[in-house]
């Protein structure tokens, strides 16, 4: 955070500088699961994005309140939300069949 901007820097695992991406929220958690960053700020949105490109994969999803913490099932199937208030928020990942 940098002057009320945020943003998100790739960097290859030898420090070669590969992308940044301007964010509009301020992360409070953020999680690397296979190809995808799932993040969650202080404004209440959780987005996931591509790790690679930084492009959003789907669009940020609100949760009204700020997100703590964050954290991904080992099968990849569910996203897990800690808010704010100590309310915990299950989130299916995949299609709605799958969920």
């Amino acid at each position: 955070s940098l002057q009320d901007k945020n943003a998100l820097h790739l960097y290859s695992v030898n420090g070669k500088y590969l992308g940044s991406e301007t964010l509009k929220e301020e992360v409070s958690d953020l999680c690397v699961t296979g190809e995808y960053i799932v993040m969650g700020s202080l404004q209440g949105f959780l987005s996931i994005r591509d790790l690679y490109s930084l492009n959003l994969s789907i669009s940020p999803l609100a949760m009204r309140l700020p997100i703590h913490c964050i954290s991904v099932t080992k099968e990849y199937s569910h996203i897990l939300v800690g808010l704010e208030d100590g309310k915990l928020i299950i989130v299916g990942v995949g299609k709605p069949a799958e969920v």
